[in-house]
């Protein structure tokens, strides 16, 4: 269900320490792995949001236990995957992406399907990438289904990975449980978001599979998986639209709990945060975004953190010079088409943005209200809060989009702004 939502304007420098939710993209891929594990896992702070619901869903309909804590964690025992199942992949692309390498170990058919946006979203290159690697795979985006044989043999797979970090992620994920592990070579122009990949890489070695990474190939050995503690980081990219709240208004707003070192890509805001002109400091106290009296435009390549380019456009919207945001092609094919999103909502609002070949273009101009279409994608539900922070009678035309990644946004948007 969508839900209007009239974002609310500051009246003064937004001064709060915000904690924030795990990260989906950690909780998701700990999902998966302990699902296949040779013993049980506990999540401890794990993301409770859309996604990741769908995940945990998912694995207990496939016969895996998936048990809620007192303290928020997931308890997680694997079982042998079974089939049939049918698996409601919302609009997350970590679960129609992850899931089904591991749901091909399966007994049975696995039915996928999702959201009428997922329909949409490129699922081709990892689904002939399954095919290569001996399962039986019927369709080529959603819906489609996998013949599950209890098995898979694996191997070496040929993917053209330039749309989506995720297909390689999702391949390497299982390929420990296949019979002969898995190699997945890339050709092609460059896989974005690389960091995505490394955390993948990170996250089965702490499992104690064996990963070696050569250029545009990784290469998983078989072997057990092992069940363990996963102690989930605050999400960093669903920190940046808090942080932008300090950035536009010259105030300064505190992450707690910013790890020293991370795979995750929003790390990657201590660095733009400054060449937008903010103070950025980190402490003992985590992570304070102070910002300055004006926003300076940036040049910026952000194939590696394309998904911070929504709070970057928000932010170079109401910067005083012009910004080029460059390397993001691949957003085309993300829960929206970001790149027309962005510069249809910013240019709707008064501004003026422009497409290019690999991004767009901002030469910032007085914006207006109005109302902001979040297109069913949360990182331009957020954008478009950020955006009216400083400009009077925003409206966002479905700020529950924000479900997909941060549980309760509009609550923790309105505390942020009470903590004046």
């Amino acid at each position: 269900m969508t839900q209007q939502w009239s974002a609310p304007t500051a009246d003064g420098p937004v001064h709060a320490t915000v904690p924030v939710p795990g990260s989906k993209s950690i909780t998701n891929r700990a999902l998966v792995l302990a699902a296949i594990a040779a013993g049980p896992s506990t999540l401890n702070a794990p993301l409770r949001s859309r996604d990741t619901l769908l995940m945990a869903a998912a694995l207990r309909s496939l016969g895996v236990g998936v048990e809620d804590g007192p303290d928020g964690s997931w308890s997680v025992t694997p079982a042998p995957l079974r089939g049939p199942v049918d698996v409601d992949c919302g609009l997350a692309g970590t679960v129609m992406r992850f899931l089904p390498p591991a749901a091909a170990l399966a007994a049975g058919d696995v039915r996928f399907d999702g959201d009428e946006h997922a329909r949409v979203r490129p699922m081709g290159t990892i689904l002939d990438g399954l095919r290569g690697l001996g399962v039986d795979v019927e369709g080529d985006a959603l819906p489609f289904t996998l013949r599950g044989k209890g098995g898979v043999p694996g191997g070496e797979v040929t993917i053209d990975a330039s749309a989506s970090s995720q297909f390689v992620s999702g391949l390497l994920l299982s390929g420990a449980r296949y019979e002969g592990g898995v190699t997945v070579r890339h050709v092609g122009p460059p896989v974005p978001s690389l960091p995505h990949i490394e955390m993948t890489v990170a996250t089965l070695r702490a499992a104690g599979v064996t990963v070696t990474v050569g250029e545009n190939v990784w290469r998983v050995e078989p072997g057990p998986i092992a069940g363990r503690v996963w102690d989930v980081e605050p999400d960093l990219s669903n920190a940046t639209p808090f942080l932008a709240a300090a950035a536009v208004t010259g105030g300064s707003v505190t992450i707690p709990g910013w790890p020293a070192e991370t795979t995750q890509p929003g790390g990657a805001a201590r660095d733009l945060f400054t060449r937008l002109g903010c103070e950025v400091v980190t402490d003992e106290r985590g992570l304070t975004v102070r910002g300055p009296e004006r926003l300076t435009g940036i040049d910026v390549d952000l194939r590696d953190e394309s998904e911070l380019t929504p709070t970057v456009v928000a932010l170079a919207a109401l910067a005083d010079g012009p910004s080029r945001i460059r390397g993001v092609a691949h957003i085309r094919g993300h829960e929206t088409d970001r790149i027309a999103a962005l510069v249809a909502e910013v240019n709707r609002l008064g501004g003026a943005a422009a497409e290019t070949a690999d991004g767009l273009t901002i030469d910032p101009r007085p914006l207006r209200g109005g109302q902001w279409q979040a297109y069913a994608d949360h990182r331009m539900a957020t954008a478009g809060a950020i955006i009216g922070l400083v400009v009077p009678g925003v409206t966002v035309d479905d700020i529950a989009s924000t479900g997909k990644t941060i549980p309760d946004f509009p609550g923790m948007w309105s505390a942020m702004l009470g903590a004046r």
